[in-house]
């Protein structure tokens, strides 16, 4: 029978159940589970392995690459540059990246890159591994190109391109490349240990990812498509994860690594108002902007309704799938089954970070995640009557 070890408040013991209960199955083999409330982590637990063949037990300090839980923290870092005045959500990119302007997206503004609306889900061309690590070539070709349609008229998922186009603005508005400015600004002050890609040193950390074979969008789609179009362009494979080039790289949209609780400390920057242990993060203006809807439609990729705000997704009335209640609360997740979620009503953050990747359906979630993510609130809401 496994055990998980760390912090479980007993209120929180029927979520260490289900996570011992998901290893002894084998359909987890090591994970992170973090909640912390009022700024008080009420669950920092762990248990499994890191590897397959079971030789390594997952610890406190083990990591592993959470996928697009990387946008959260790539995009709060660019909600701190708006607090300080650096970016404006309703200014034009090309403001601070005059390139950017070409070919028709003189009107693109920063809040469309934020909530993947800007119609450059994608390269016209076909990307390389080598490519999409080179960031200063590839932030080049989409500012060169045309958008895939109206931008701001609907959400079609940033999967890659999102974390090149933030991470251009903050090269362009601070001089520091998006990886360092995610280490100077937030995971050092925050003391989390996160990083985008991770240094060789830290290897020995870290849990190998273990992938599905599928993509988590439609297979064989239409190549004129949007979702044919954005496949297309990109070369997506899990196992890439486990290899030296991507591991070295930092690439904002995917290839952040860390555990439930360094996702968990960073983002509870927007659950806890914008300050946390006295330092202010963000002002109060961009912490509401991040509620604020802008855009809500039918996803261009996933081909379901999401509503994005500035750099997250917010919850959708009477979603069947998603067991994340109304208010003011944002979230995301990463392939495989990775989530945070940011709930400033309840002064909460969650997260849960794995290594054996989950059957999705689209990019958010999996069977796994929403177990977890019920009980959590099971007890929240009980907290709440």
């Amino acid at each position: 029978m496994s055990k998980a070890s760390g912090l479980c408040d007993p209120k929180f013991y029927g979520l260490r159940k289900i996570l011992e209960g998901n290893v002894d199955s084998g359909t987890e083999l090591g994970a992170s589970l973090y909640v912390n409330v009022g700024g008080k982590p009420v669950v920092d637990m762990h248990a499994g392995f890191m590897d397959e063949l079971k030789t390594q037990t997952w610890t406190e300090h083990t990591k592993t690459a959470v996928f697009s839980s990387s946008k959260c923290i790539t995009n709060l870092a660019a909600l701190v540059l708006v607090s300080r005045g650096l970016l404006d959500l309703d200014a034009k990119v090309s403001k601070y990246w005059p390139e950017f302007a070409a070919n028709g997206k003189e009107g693109i503004e920063v809040r469309h890159l934020l909530s993947h609306s800007s119609g450059l889900s994608g390269w016209d061309e076909h990307m390389t591994m080598e490519g999409i690590y080179d960031l200063e070539s590839s932030a080049k070709l989409l500012a060169a190109q045309a958008p895939w349609w109206e931008p701001g008229s609907v959400s079609g998922y940033h999967a890659i391109t999102q974390g090149t186009l933030i991470g251009k603005l903050v090269k362009e508005v601070t001089g520091k490349s998006l990886k360092d400015f995610i280490e100077d600004e937030l995971a050092q002050p925050l003391g989390a240990d996160y990083s985008l890609g991770v240094k060789e040193s830290d290897w020995h950390i870290v849990a190998p990812v273990v992938p599905l074979p599928n993509l988590p969008f439609a297979s064989n789609p239409d190549p004129d498509s949007i979702l044919g179009k954005t496949l297309k362009s990109l070369p997506l494979k899990a196992e890439y994860f486990n290899e030296p080039p991507l591991r070295l790289a930092a690439v904002g949209a995917s290839n952040g690594y860390g555990n439930a609780r360094s996702v968990g400390k960073i983002m509870s920057v927007i659950s806890l108002g914008g300050q946390v242990a006295g330092k202010v993060f963000l002002s109060q203006k961009a912490l509401d902007r991040v509620f604020q809807v802008e855009v809500d439609s039918i996803d261009l990729l996933e081909m379901r309704r999401y509503k994005w705000g500035p750099g997250f997704a917010l919850p959708v009335e009477d979603d069947p799938k998603i067991p994340i209640p109304q208010g003011n609360i944002c979230f995301w997740g990463g392939w495989g089954g990775s989530i945070v979620i940011m709930d400033a009503d309840r002064k909460t953050t969650i997260c849960y970070v794995m290594n054996k990747m989950g059957e999705e359906d689209g990019c958010l979630g999996t069977d796994r995640t929403w177990a977890y993510v019920k009980e959590i609130y099971r007890v929240l809401l009980e907290l709440d009557s």
